[in-house]
């Protein structure tokens, strides 16, 4: 294993943009990081931990209190990261964080950790445009969270709208840069709307079936 290589914390909340995990993995690899995966319990519904550790080669920790390891996992993983990943990143998630809250491995990782934090939000149109996401998505920001997305998209619950995980492309380019490491340049620049756009409201329409 390089010991030269960033190492990259990769959050993994309960959210159906949790299936882009496994390709995330394999581009940071690709770019020479070590990925270490964390997996909320509601994660493990929408992808398995053998699928992420067998991508990664590393160990996928799903549950805080454990007896296989005698060190303290969460602050190790904090210590040790050089970014921190949330991909997908869930209301629930995001409201945890900006209030300070820390239940799982997951959210004892980031509020331990030292190092830089993105998150790639993902949910429903409505909840994304609730005023309390909003508000938590900019505390976040002000305490200097990072953020990519979410785009226009098909949602799960049937929608086009915005609430759709940013793509692995826009996860990686945002990435790069927060590890101190060139991001790669984009065939086509950024065209889709953000929080506020006209876009987030026409696009809430029910698909014709």
């Amino acid at each position: 294993m390089n010991t030269d290589a960033r190492h990259v914390v990769l959050g993994v909340t309960g959210s159906i943009g949790a299936y882009k995990a496994a390709d995330l993995v394999r581009r940071l690899r690709d770019h020479g990081c070590t990925v270490t995966c964390l997996l909320t319990k509601e994660a493990e519904h929408f992808i398995t931990p053998l699928t992420l550790q067998t991508l990664s080669e590393q160990r996928v920790y799903t549950d805080l209190f454990t007896l296989e390891d005698p060190h303290v996992i969460h602050t190790r993983m904090a210590d040790r990261a050089d970014l921190l990943i949330i991909a997908p990143a869930t209301a629930n998630v995001i409201g945890k964080l900006a209030h300070g809250l820390a239940d799982d491995m997951l959210t004892c990782v980031a509020l331990a950790t030292k190092a830089k934090v993105l998150l790639a939000p993902a949910m429903n149109v409505h909840m994304y445009q609730h005023a309390a996401v909003q508000d938590n998505l900019r505390r976040l920001r002000q305490l200097r969270y990072h953020v990519v997305g979410p785009n226009l998209g098909s949602l799960a619950c049937g929608y086009e709208a915005l609430g759709h995980i940013a793509d692995v492309d826009e996860i990686i380019r945002a990435a790069l840069p927060l590890l101190g490491m060139s991001a790669p340049k984009s065939a086509s620049p950024a065209s889709k709307p953000r929080p506020g756009a006209s876009a987030s409201r026409s696009g809430a329409q029910k698909r014709r079936r």
